[in-house]
């Protein structure tokens, strides 16, 4: 959804990233803000109010988090991170402190652009999620409780149902194992990963066409899973 009007603030040190960023958001119709360290980032997002940005961790006066938890004190802006493909740690920080997504570098345009519209779509969705999701062959009644594929009823246990209807609550976002742990479970099971990946197999084994391959529960490689998104 490249939607007239919208504001997105780049937030990266290196000028040829945010050149890169400026052209080829500038193609899908969205207006760029851009800051070159976290004290800009911070003025630019109170003075403009942006609806996204995307930031990368790495600045050179602070830490990209401390940006995350600065803009989280007052807004729900989604904010897509850029970092390292060998930081796993710092994405799941990002996530955990408040980020909506991430995207690794090196990274191409149609890859960040996909990410940008799905956090948009999120932010411009006047009252949450829809209360049936459908995705693939895959539809979700959360005012009833009813997973159907394909039109016949699924029978998920109350765990993999409540696995399912936190993904699809945030649907198309990374959710970081911790997380998604700390909210089926509670915290004292926040870092017990192999029993939560007992769990996402045994969904994918009844929900995806080829569990081998999955198109609907995506997994985040050392962060955590996904719910794809609709076309």
């Amino acid at each position: 959804m490249s939607v007239p009007g919208v504001k997105i603030l780049i937030v990266d040190d290196e000028p040829q990233i945010r050149r890169f960023l400026r052209s080829g958001l500038g193609t899908q119709g969205y207006h760029t803000i851009e800051a070159e360290d976290a004290a800009s980032a911070l003025h630019e997002a109170a003075r403009e109010s942006p609806d996204l940005i995307i930031l990368d961790l790495g600045l050179p006066d602070q830490d990209g988090i401390a940006v995350i938890e600065k803009i989280r004190e007052t807004s729900m802006v989604p904010i897509i991170v850029l970092s390292v493909r060998n930081d796993e740690r710092g994405k799941v920080l990002a996530l955990e402190k408040g980020a909506d997504d991430y995207v690794v570098k090196p990274f191409g345009m149609a890859e960040l652009v996909a990410r940008v519209k799905t956090a948009l779509r999120h932010r411009f969705q006047s009252q949450g999620v829809p209360s049936i999701f459908r995705v693939e062959h895959l539809s979700v009644d959360l005012l009833h409780r009813i997973v159907a594929s394909d039109g016949a009823r699924v029978e998920l246990s109350p765990k993999e149902y409540e696995i399912l209807s936190l993904l699809v609550t945030h649907a198309g976002k990374v959710l970081t194992h911790g997380l998604i742990l700390r909210t089926v479970w509670g915290p004292a099971h926040g870092d017990d990963i192999q029993y939560l990946r007992g769990y996402i197999r045994q969904l994918r084994q009844k929900l995806e066409r080829d569990p081998a391959r999955p198109t609907i529960i995506l997994t985040e490689p050392g962060v955590g899973y996904r719910l794809g998104m609709p076309d």
